[in-house]
Formats: C-alpha cells, structure tokens, sequence
C-alpha cells in the first residue's frame, strides 16, 4: 500500500457532510447585535476623550465589528484625526466604530 493511501485511512470522517459550518453560521447571527447609536451626550464625551490622547497612553476600547461589540486594551499607537481612526498594538478602528475610549 502506498504510502498517501495509508495516510487517509486515518483521515476524520465526517457523517454530516457540512453541519459543522452550519452550525457555525446560525450561531453567529443569533449572536449578531445590532449597532448603537450614540447620543450627543457621549459623542461629546468620546471626543474630548480622543482629542486628549496622545501616542503611548494605555487605553481600553470598546468597538464594533463585525455584528458585535468588542473591547481591547492597549497602547495608542496612532490617533489620526484626519482619517478618523485610531490605531492600537497594530489594529486601525475606525471613530465611527467606537463606543466608548477609557485612558488606563
């Protein structure tokens, strides 16, 4: 017996061909949240918060992606007011994504 048909005699099998991903699928809309909007209030707020960064300062950062909220802490990197978006430990988000910026 050749060696590669050895080899996949031991390969998994899988009875229910493409449930797996189905499954995946279904969970993540179940999970999907819808986006917030924010009031005037705390997109004040999350402005002068954004204008006092300053590349370095350790930051918690809470976003959306992809369906649902995230949070991240790390070092700013980056805050460009220009392109609107802020930059920490290599990840760009945009200030459109943003639900709230806490300096640590």
């Amino acid at each position: 017996m050749r060696r590669e048909d050895r080899a996949k005699q031991f390969l998994p099998f899988d009875a229910m061909k493409g449930l797996t991903e189905a499954l995946r699928e279904r969970e993540e809309k179940v999970l999907r949240q819808e986006k917030k909007e924010l009031d005037e209030e705390k997109i004040a707020a999350l402005e002068a918060t954004l204008g006092a960064l300053k590349k370095g300062d350790r930051v918690e950062i809470v976003f959306f992606r992809e369906g649902k909220y995230l949070t991240k802490a790390g070092v700013v990197t980056e805050c460009d007011v220009v392109y609107r978006r802020l930059v920490s430990e290599r990840e760009a988000i945009s200030f459109d994504d943003l639900y709230s910026v806490r300096v640590l």
